[in-house]
């Protein structure tokens, strides 16, 4: 890799990433790095090393420049010294890459994972470039950062090269998009393998299968939740600390009117409960309920018991209280909340209740009415169901009781509750031998109309239908009148 000047008014330099310093270390060793990345030794640096060091970390600079700051100290000798620095430098992601004109800066290519940048060779000057349809574009410290989901870079992009951009979503050849832009051919050409090396570029070739499959939001979504290399911070780093409160492991009640459930006697249950085999085995998504016996408040009140409530609440290794509820929560965050939307429920008045998972009651959030209804319709249709419903569990989750904690997995992480619980009602609600069908979409934004709820605290984020299953040896295999299905 070459980084030269390019002309008189473009050109591409380097300098350190931000954070990096050089600190003398023993026997005259120089420690290139900084906590994030980890550190270089460079041992019994010349004074040349130093000064292209000093110019790095003022940067950015050309390499013909550290060339001739190297001379002036080690001679000529020393020039294969430094490109030997810059590549370790380079490989070991302390670099970053700035396209500038004049004393303007037109791009900055910048490492926000793990790895280093390693520019591509000069691009076919007539094919044309397209800016690839997983690309993400958006505004941070007054520029525009361009990532791509399976790339450890982010480009940033000034004013002067923000002219690119739309010739890139159409496809323009270079001298195209000299013309759009204003920045001359040299600038482009240097611009052009900044946005290959990011992963911005689609490919020359048609599209593959395996990647026409994909929708952009899908793609990101797996791939930062999968990949640690790509990242500044994963997993468990506390995002959140010093910049807003844990959420409590319950939340606060809101004041609506409270229903007890009744407490099941749990050995009482156990006796009668059938072998998890048989209820694995026995388990359906089953979209038909009986109109004629509705479910009864004590059914619910059981299966809620069994699968959400919280068994205790204890202060985490962190500070952070955290829960034992049945099913496992990572961290033992338990972020997600069930709110029964009640159509029909012996015992129960119609409506949108939250269960409370500390003491087993049901607070009412909102009486019947045209928001409700519409989540009721909507559950139907995604249920494939020829009649309302009687119960729609609606669950949400506190999104603060995670990303408090864990970074770029956050959303990942709720999905796996979400799954996880999913489990528990469907096993609980076949040894019940009630009805029960998960569904794949909801409605977020009526929810949080209905609730009262802010849309970005807590959201729902999974929905099922609930109810008492018609009379009949083959109810569990019911679907609307239709083959029976998973």
């Amino acid at each position: 890799m070459t980084i030269a000047q390019i002309d008189t008014r473009t050109r591409l330099g380097l300098h350190l990433r931000d954070g990096v310093e050089a600190l003398d270390g023993a026997a005259g060793a120089l420690r290139v790095g900084c906590p994030a990345t980890g550190w270089l030794t460079l041992r019994n640096p010349g004074p040349g090393i130093r000064a292209a060091l000093a110019a790095l970390a003022v940067g950015p600079v050309t390499e013909v420049d550290l060339a001739g700051e190297v001379i002036a100290f080690d001679g000529d000798a020393s020039v294969l010294s430094m490109h030997l620095l810059l590549a370790r430098l380079g490989g070991a992601g302390l670099l970053t890459h700035v396209l500038d004109r004049g004393r303007d800066p037109l791009a900055r290519l910048r490492v926000v994972g793990q790895g280093g940048i390693v520019l591509p060779g000069r691009l076919d000057p007539a094919a044309p470039a397209v800016l690839d349809r997983f690309a993400v574009i958006s505004s941070s410290g007054g520029v525009l950062v361009a990532r791509a989901p399976r790339s450890a870079l982010a480009l940033d992009l000034f004013p002067g090269a923000l002219g690119v951009l739309g010739g890139l979503a159409a496809g323009s050849t270079p001298a195209e998009l000299e013309q759009q832009s204003g920045i001359e051919q040299p600038g482009i050409a240097a611009l052009l393998r900044m946005l290959a090396a990011a992963g911005l570029l689609a490919p020359p070739e048609p599209e593959s299968v395996a990647r026409q499959q994909w929708a952009p939001a899908d793609l990101w979504l797996h791939a930062r939740s999968r990949g640690p290399r790509t990242v500044a911070g994963y997993g468990g780093s506390y995002v959140g600390r010093g910049r807003r409160q844990p959420e409590p492991a319950v939340p606060a009640a809101g004041g609506g009117r409270r229903v007890p459930l009744p407490v099941p006697d749990l050995a009482a249950v156990a006796d009668r409960d059938p072998r998890l085999t048989d209820v694995l085995e026995r388990r359906r998504s089953v979209r038909v309920q009986d109109s004629q016996t509705p479910i009864t408040a004590t059914q619910l009140g059981e299966l809620l018991y069994r699968s959400a409530r919280t068994r205790r609440q204890f202060p985490g290794s962190d500070g952070e209280q955290v829960a034992d509820r049945p099913y496992p929560s990572g961290g033992a965050v338990h972020e997600l909340e069930i709110y029964p939307l009640v159509t029909y429920c012996r015992g129960i008045d119609a409506g949108l209740w939250h269960y409370r998972t500390d003491d087993h009651t049901l607070e009412l959030i909102a009486e019947p009415g045209p928001l409700l209804d519409t989540l009721v319709a909507r559950a139907r249709a995604a249920a494939v169901m020829t009649s309302d419903p009687q119960v729609v569990l609606l669950v949400t989750a506190r999104f603060g009781r995670v990303m408090f904690k864990y970074e770029t997995i956050g959303y990942a992480l709720i999905a796996k509750h979400v799954g996880v619980l999913y489990q528990t009602l469907y096993l609980v609600a076949t040894a019940m031998d009630l009805a029960i069908c998960g569904l794949g979409g909801g409605d977020a934004d009526t929810f949080a109309a209905a609730s009262g709820l802010d849309y970005l605290l807590e959201g729902t984020v999974g929905e099922l239908v609930l109810g008492s299953k018609p009379p009949g040896p083959d109810a569990h295999d019911a679907w609307s009148g239709e083959d029976a299905r998973p």
